[in-house]
């Protein structure tokens, strides 16, 4: 599948009216945090259609992806989008600091152009609506861990109701991580429904969040999966698939390295 092929998102609250591929490919968790690995990899991403890529100083790749993007640029794969910041420039932020001091921050960074969009990460229904009590500019994007046993509703509809995008990471659980879940991949009704489609569970997680309306971050470094992942766009979930789905128990299997931050949920389920 080539990117042109990609459902492309509209980010309402940024700078242009930007567009953003539906499924972006994750570079997080990757053993001993191996740069060439890494690298190798997101090159071959490019080369299947992704265009949109999901990183963190948290996860150690951040160097790789930017030699993977610069090699794939030297290949002739993708063409170059200029941005020159201004190097007296420097915004720093944590998710310690006051949160309006960083969003403050960050507007001013869409404001100057050196970036077209902002957005923020695990934020609750509550912290949204603190961020929205003082933002001049909404947050683009959401990301959350959303998948078929998080179905994150209450706070769906909120992003909604805001013109904000989720983002759903670990779409499959993150299965074989020391954060994630077997939950989602061993999930028999979901084994089920990838039998009766001759599909597999992943793409299966991966249709049923595009049928919510929601963006996708998604990691394999396995070159057939990689493409198997993008193969979600041609066919449907019946109404009997969802109502099944509907009615897994729920249960948040990601909680990554904020778990042990008091109360980051708000109570909210």
């Amino acid at each position: 599948m080539s990117c042109s092929k990609i459902p492309q998102i509209v980010l309402k609250s940024s700078s242009n009216q930007s567009n953003m591929p539906l499924i972006a490919f994750g570079t997080a968790a990757v053993t001993n945090n191996d740069g060439e690995i890494t690298k190798a990899a997101v090159v071959e991403a490019i080369k299947s259609g992704y265009r949109h890529f999901d990183t963190a100083s948290i996860y150690g790749s951040e160097e790789a992806l930017g030699e993977a993007i610069q090699q794939a640029l030297q290949l002739g794969l993708i063409q170059s989008r200029e941005i020159t910041p201004d190097p007296e420039i420097r915004i720093f932020g944590s998710l310690f600091d006051p949160l309006a001091r960083v969003w403050i921050a960050m507007e001013e960074c869409q404001k100057l152009g050196l970036t077209k969009s902002i957005g923020v990460s695990n934020f609750t229904c509550k912290k949204l609506e603190d961020l929205l009590s003082f933002a001049t500019i909404l947050p683009s994007v959401n990301q959350v861990e959303m998948n078929p046993v998080w179905h994150q509703k209450k706070l769906k509809e909120y992003c909604e109701a805001k013109g904000i995008i989720i983002t759903a990471f670990s779409p499959l659980g993150a299965k074989g991580t020391m954060w994630g879940s077997n939950e989602v991949i061993d999930s028999e009704i979901l084994k089920q429904i990838a039998e009766e489609h001759g599909k597999t569970v992943a793409q299966v997680c991966l249709r049923w969040l595009y049928e919510q309306g929601v963006s996708m971050a998604v990691k394999s470094y396995n070159k057939d999966r990689m493409k198997q992942n993008l193969e979600i766009f041609d066919w449907s979930l019946t109404r009997d698939d969802h109502e099944k789905i509907d009615k897994i128990k729920q249960i948040r299997v990601n909680n990554g390295p904020f778990a042990f931050i008091p109360d980051i949920w708000d109570g909210e389920t």
